[in-house]
């Protein structure tokens, strides 16, 4: 008879932790977050970050809470304090430095927000993101999210799988790669705030990718709505592969059959690939891979092949030299 084997990253119901328990835990993060996090930022040599940025962010209990259905995904790992989490990132919209969107994302009015599905499928359609909130089941899966710049960090994200998603579209035969649009908005995204780069941003993945059981259309964080400048209200997850991959506030999700052009592949093709797998053993052309600084760790620590998540990706890539296609 078949034997069920369970997944690395599955929890067991029986260790999912209850909610009260969850809120209790954020609630002392929160009170000792000052010392926490100053003495974090200075171990990992961060600086600027514990200032004024996490002055604008919205701490856990001031934005809507979300329902979920469970943990199905985790790492058992230690959690990145949420105002880490929240004020050391990128969304180049906001600006470059890692403090930016913190303090710039108050301009960013996630609802109302509509986000269109197209290309080749069967039932294009736009979706209201409250109304696609309100009829799909979420589910907390905590993560670790590898930076290409050789940081990291381990996230509760609450979503639902883009397989989901795709699935109300009909995808067609044809179909054989994702393309993600990001917002561009003059209002709502001040030009005078974003990094030089080319906008909108723009990610794809391979449709088996997009498809994979871990690729995750996130809506939240910490059990509540996403902030602003975590890419407020919707955003890709795609725990292994670079952050970068991971696209923002996105609109736009096509279904075409050319690989798309994402946006730091357009800028620096010999540094970003188009899969971006984390690999410890492919070195980005200005610094090593084999290591990354976990955010609020003073040491660093060795970087996992696919992120640790080889077990469930690896067989993707089977017939691909990860060397060349990086």
């Amino acid at each position: 008879m078949p034997v069920h084997r369970r997944s690395p990253w599955s929890l067991p119901d029986s260790e999912v932790t209850p909610p009260a328990l969850f809120r209790a835990r954020r609630r002392f993060l929160k009170a000792g977050a000052g010392s926490l996090a100053l003495s974090a930022g200075l171990a990992s040599g961060l600086g600027g970050w514990v200032g004024a940025a996490r002055a604008a962010v919205e701490r856990p209990g001031k934005l809507a809470p979300l329902e979920v259905t469970g943990t199905t995904h985790r790492v058992d790992e230690a959690l990145t304090d949420y105002e880490a989490v929240t004020t050391y990132n990128n969304f180049y919209e906001f600006g470059a430095g890692k403090e930016d969107p913190a303090e710039n994302a108050h301009t960013l009015k996630p609802r109302p927000w509509t986000l269109s599905v197209d290309g080749l499928v069967a039932r294009p359609r736009t979706f209201d993101v409250a109304d696609l909130l309100a009829t799909q089941p979420l589910e907390e899966r905590i993560y670790r999210l590898r930076c290409v710049e050789a940081w990291s960090m381990v996230i509760p994200w609450i979503g639902f799988p883009l397989a989901a998603l795709l699935d109300r579209v009909e995808p067609l035969g044809s179909a054989r790669y994702v393309r993600f649009e990001s917002l561009i908005d003059d209002e709502r995204m001040p030009p005078r705030n974003r990094a030089p780069i080319s906008y909108p941003y723009v990610e794809g993945l391979r449709l088996d990718e997009a498809r994979h059981d871990l690729t995750l259309l996130a809506v939240g964080l910490y059990g509540e709505v996403l902030p602003n400048q975590s890419g407020a209200p919707i955003r890709l997850v795609v725990p292994w592969k670079y952050g970068f991959k991971s696209i923002k506030s996105v609109v736009r999700i096509s279904l075409v059959e050319d690989r798309p052009l994402n946006t730091w592949q357009a800028l620096q093709p010999s540094e970003y690939g188009f899969y971006a797998n984390v690999n410890p053993e492919v070195d980005h052309p200005r610094w090593s891979q084999a290591r990354e600084r976990r955010i609020g760790e003073f040491f660093r620590r060795e970087t996992l092949m696919f992120n640790g998540y080889g077990e469930a990706v690896a067989d993707l890539y089977r017939d691909l030299d990860l060397t060349k296609w990086y």
